[in-house]
């Protein structure tokens, strides 16, 4: 019989974009040399920020000024990241079941989380044919972009929970001209901050468990998150450990 597969659920809080991608990086470097004997998924939110994807287009950055910009290796376009926003990076390794070693197996799966998800919230989403994201209503309400190396994954899915859509006016969002964004609190038409976010972060584990066939584990002082305390330790003592993208 095949013993279940975990995942440690890391909620990291507001972290600037450059320390999560540290962390993401090196969690993946040590999942790919065994280091990690575990998949990790960090929720986390980040300060307005602008991610360039290998795809990306620079007619689709419109309005950079006052917002951090970064290129990095995922697929994709141009995206926003910010406050309000439900940010998932999972580290899974795709090499063993209940996973396969398949890219479109895997966003597609991703969107079966989210799709799950936002139904536990009362929120019909689904796909939309020939983009990778989950839509409600004609409306797009998470984006997803990732990156693999020896089937290890990283980067993952921005979730809009309460997040200010006016930011996504600065981009042509994933490259799609016309697309209108939402989010959770504007679908839902009421509620807290706090009671959205919380409301967010447990169907997302709950849709995560549903779709990937794993439990998903609260880990707020794991392995992992001393890993990334090593890691900030390290890079303030080594300037040059800190990738700059």
């Amino acid at each position: 019989m095949t013993e279940e597969r975990t995942i440690e659920v890391i909620e990291a809080g507001v972290m600037p974009y450059a320390d999560a991608l540290d962390w993401q990086r090196q969690l993946a470097a040590d999942r790919i040399a065994r280091r990690l004997d575990h998949d990790v998924l960090l929720l986390l939110e980040h300060p307005p920020v602008v991610t360039l994807g290998r795809n990306s287009h620079a007619a689709h950055l419109l309005r950079p000024a006052g917002v951090a910009v970064f290129e990095v290796e995922r697929g994709g376009d141009v995206t926003f990241h910010g406050p309000g926003q439900l940010v998932g990076y999972p580290i899974l390794d795709l090499s063993a079941p209940p996973y396969k070693q398949d890219l479109h197996w895997y966003l597609r799966t991703l969107e079966h989380a989210l799709i799950e998800s936002l139904g536990i919230l009362d929120i019909p989403a689904e796909r939309n044919p020939g983009y990778t994201g989950v839509w409600t209503r004609g409306k797009k309400i998470a984006s997803i972009g990732i990156h693999v190396k020896q089937w290890v994954t990283w980067h993952g899915f921005a979730l809009n929970v309460v997040t200010d859509l006016t930011y996504f006016d600065r981009i042509v969002p994933c490259g799609i001209r016309g697309v209108e964004m939402t989010s959770i609190l504007k679908e839902q038409g009421a509620g807290s901050r706090e009671q959205l976010w919380d409301e967010a972060v447990s169907a997302v584990v709950n849709g995560f468990e549903t779709a990937f066939g794993v439990s998903l584990i609260p880990c707020p002082e794991g392995p992992a998150r001393r890993g990334h305390e090593s890691l900030r330790t390290r890079a303030v003592a080594e300037p040059g450990l800190q990738p700059t993208d």
